[in-house]
């Protein structure tokens, strides 16, 4: 958004430099000023793999969540959100940073930062006079917290090799049988992520019991895995939604014509001849895992509500990227549809915004970074992306620029692809794979096509759209994609392996990144 010709990032930069030729930055100055002036606590609850549409405030009639339909409707719920990358790290690097995940190099489950030091949300808050704290998984590498400080356990402890592939783009012949994920597709009344979730919950209360009101301003993120897959949750949580959740609505002759990235997710994730029956229960088994997680939510914020200080904390609940759950023949994320891309977005802060409002423009986990940081007054560096929705959330009526990016460079496809939400409709572009196999593209105009079943993207009356939106894409990243993927290719590929040939690899590269993909999809 531009103001008299003046960029946002522009303005930022040169208000920081202004800043500094006082030789008082802003974020000492706040330092400086009494602890609780004008800055509440800051609580995000950040989830893992979370469907947007899979919460009663949404819209949804069978899902059950109490606890999020309470909090939305002491806040503001938003409608459009979405994150910068549909995949854990990426996301998650980019919420650190407040930049696009491929500014980072952020490009799958083995990334890392360029520096244990690098600029970043906790750090500016630290600056400002919070404490920031973690508690639970960000998928960040054993050494590295980025400003955090842990509470409740150790719940990093990823080893990153920064290294990256890309499919051989002819190689689309289907496997037999399908992933062993989907065997993990059962009841149980304990896993490895409802265990792991149990202990973020009890570190967050034990924090909360002990944290008085005179202590400096928290920023504390509490990472939730679930209801990530594996898809296990106990048998009461599965029958409640036994035979009440509807299938997928594919119709006949589609899964033919998606570009040739969603055929390599099929493919490279082993999803392609999934029975219907497994199908049903996966997404059945779904349900029932957030519902779980919201029951983990409600104790959470109970806890802060016995603490005394619910009045004086920001509420922030988002998720890293949504699920799939077999719509567009696709499951877990990867991909740039609303069921990948798009995450569920509540806030409240009592006593500032009005509770049960809904914003139903664009935005992005990026924005919400800017959010923190201004509601902490903090200062970020002035290249990042994303602009503030403080005015948006006091004031409904401002203008907002309706606008998001999300970005996948990640594994089990041919090229990176790009896509960018502009009021109702959404533009992605696929980058080449080779000189043989040209760029893609989709658009979809959401409002007469919320499932993204008609990709509009060739029909000439949509030429200048795409075009104009195409721009647009490569004005808010700062790169063409085409550059993008090239980047990648460069840096994560940087023994030279052609896409799709594995045997240049070293092993142990091979099995860094198998783990990272193993835990985090």
């Amino acid at each position: 958004m531009a103001l008299n010709g003046c960029t946002r990032r522009d303005f930022l930069t040169q208000a920081t430099l202004a800043t500094a030729a006082l030789g008082l930055p802003r974020a000492v100055r706040a330092a400086d000023e009494p602890k609780r002036k004008g800055r509440p606590n800051i609580l995000v609850i950040m989830t893992d793999e979370h469907n947007a549409s899979v919460m009663g405030c949404a819209g949804n009639p069978v899902i059950h969540t109490p606890n999020l339909d309470g909090l939305a409707k002491e806040g503001v719920l938003f409608d459009a959100c979405y994150c910068a990358s549909p995949l854990c790290v990426p996301s998650r690097l980019s919420f650190t940073t407040g930049k696009y995940a491929s500014r980072v190099d952020a490009w799958n489950n083995s990334s890392e930062l360029a520096t244990p030091d690098y600029p970043s949300l906790p750090a500016a808050l630290n600056a400002a006079g919070y404490e920031s704290f973690l508690c639970g998984k960000m998928h960040y590498a054993a050494d590295r917290r980025y400003g955090f400080k842990d509470i409740g356990g150790n719940f990093n402890k990823s080893t990153k090799t920064n290294a990256g592939e890309r499919r051989d783009p002819d190689d689309l012949t289907p496997k037999p049988g399908m992933s062993e994920r989907f065997e993990q597709f059962q009841t149980k009344d304990s896993s490895n992520g409802m265990n792991h979730d149990l202990a973020v919950t009890r570190g967050v209360t034990d924090f909360l019991k002990d944290r008085k009101q005179e202590d400096a301003p928290f920023f504390l993120l509490a990472g939730y895995i679930t209801p990530h897959f594996p898809l296990e949750v106990p048998e009461k949580y599965w029958e409640e939604y036994r035979s009440r959740v509807p299938m997928p609505v594919i119709p006949e002759g589609y899964l033919d014509k998606l570009p040739r990235n969603y055929k390599h997710l099929r493919i490279g994730f082993h999803m392609e001849n999934v029975p219907e029956d497994v199908v049903r229960k996966g997404r059945e088994l779904y349900y029932g895992l957030v519902q779980w997680t919201d029951g983990q939510i409600g104790e959470l914020l109970r806890a802060l509500a016995a603490s005394g200080m619910a009045e004086d904390t920001v509420v922030i609940y988002t998720a890293d990227h949504g699920e799939n759950m077999g719509e567009h023949g696709l499951w877990w994320k990867n991909c740039v549809f609303d069921t990948a891309a798009r995450v569920p977005l509540i806030m409240r802060w009592p006593g500032h915004w009005q509770g049960g409002q809904r914003r139903t423009g664009a935005c992005s986990l990026v924005d919400v970074v800017q959010t923190i940081a201004d509601i902490g007054h903090a200062e970020m560096p002035g290249d990042c992306n994303g602009d503030s929705m403080l005015g948006w959330l006091e004031h409904p009526d401002k203008e907002w620029k309706d606008r998001a990016v999300s970005e996948y460079y990640a594994h089990n496809i041919a090229s990176g692809y790009a896509m960018i939400r502009m009021g109702q409709f959404k533009y992605v572009y696929h980058t080449p794979a080779d000189a043989t196999h040209p760029a893609e593209r989709e658009l979809y105009d959401l409002k007469a096509d919320p499932g993204e079943l008609n990709n509009l993207a060739a029909q000439p009356e949509q030429a200048e759209r795409v075009a104009s939106m195409h721009a647009a894409l490569v004005r808010e990243i700062g790169e063409n994609p085409d550059e993008t993927e090239q980047r990648f290719r460069r840096t994560a590929m940087k023994e030279g392996v052609a896409p799709g040939k594995e045997k240049g690899r070293k092993k142990g590269k091979q099995e860094g990144k198998k783990k990272a993909d193993d835990e985090n999809g």
